[in-house]
């Protein structure tokens, strides 16, 4: 195992960040992007570009009466299951074969892919994240990262947060000898699910413009909720973040590690938040 860094962005914590790692590097931020995407298709259905209960065939080529809309997509209740097709969690780069035409091919039998009934019980879905992306580049026939740049991140005025950052800047996690770890491809299909790079302190910026100055209006249903936290975190190939806010109190928290362990970045911040409450 090579060696942790962390940093800590937080107002029931003084900023820390340790080992090297700087708070405005490029950082892979897994699946806080579905934040960004979450709130894409709020905006785009208060433009009217879309509807939240549109069906996914009105805009992709998949088969009709599915019962998967871009609401149930967005909230988790699509009922397809957590990895496209063919994607094994166990590959050092399971997504890099996960590109549109990929996508495509999968979405004309999306009918047979369900894993429950749509608009029931929650099945967190990276892969129907993947179609709700689609859907919204179909929609507005722009680019994914073109779309969150001008209707999330510069009504926000945030910047720092691209797919392809320049190599100069990229924050990554190293293994044995203090090599670089070669990070996840998530430039294909699945980068509305998880392929965004951001710096911490974006990411922060992020989580406080949506949680609790409710800049862009309520919380899109891709935020996650336990009690009166409002959450979300993310995990690729050696790097994780956790963000979240308690809405009526204020206090909120972003981790972002380098190795180690995801569930070492979950407690870390659950314990900043909870902290003063025990």
């Amino acid at each position: 195992m090579g060696r942790v860094e962390s940093c800590v962005l937080s107002n029931v914590d003084a900023e820390q960040c340790s080992q090297g790692h700087d708070p405005d590097a490029l950082v892979q931020i897994g699946s806080f992007t579905k934040i960004l995407t979450g709130t894409l298709l709020m905006r785009l259905t208060a433009e009217g570009t879309v509807d939240l209960d549109d069906p996914v065939e009105r805009w992709l080529d998949a088969p009709g009466g599915t019962g998967i809309t871009l609401r149930r997509l967005a909230d988790h209740t699509s009922g397809l299951p957590r990895l496209p097709p063919g994607v094994p969690h166990t590959r050092r780069d399971p997504y890099a074969a996960f590109t549109h035409e990929a996508l495509r091919r999968t979405l004309a039998r999306l009918d047979t892919l369900t894993v429950r009934p749509p608009g029931q019980d929650q099945e967190y879905s990276n892969f129907g994240y993947a179609v709700l992306g689609a859907a919204l580049t179909a929609a507005t026939a722009a680019p994914f990262e073109e779309l969150i740049r001008r209707h999330v991140l510069e009504p926000l005025g945030v910047e720092d947060v691209t797919a392809d950052p320049p190599v100069e800047r990229r924050l990554i996690a190293t293994g044995l000898l203090g090599r670089a770890r070669p990070p996840w491809t998530m430039s294909g299909a699945i980068l509305p699910a998880g392929g965004l790079w951001a710096s911490t302190r974006a990411v922060a910026r992020i989580t406080q413009a949506l949680l609790l100055d409710r800049r862009l209006g309520e919380p899109a249903p891709s935020w996650q909720s336990l009690g009166r936290l409002l959450w979300h975190n993310g995990a690729t190939r050696g790097a994780s973040v956790f963000a979240g806010a308690l809405p009526d109190t204020g206090a909120w928290v972003v981790v972002h590690h380098l190795g180690g362990s995801p569930d070492t970045t979950d407690r870390t911040a659950l314990q900043l938040l909870t902290r003063d409450e025990a």
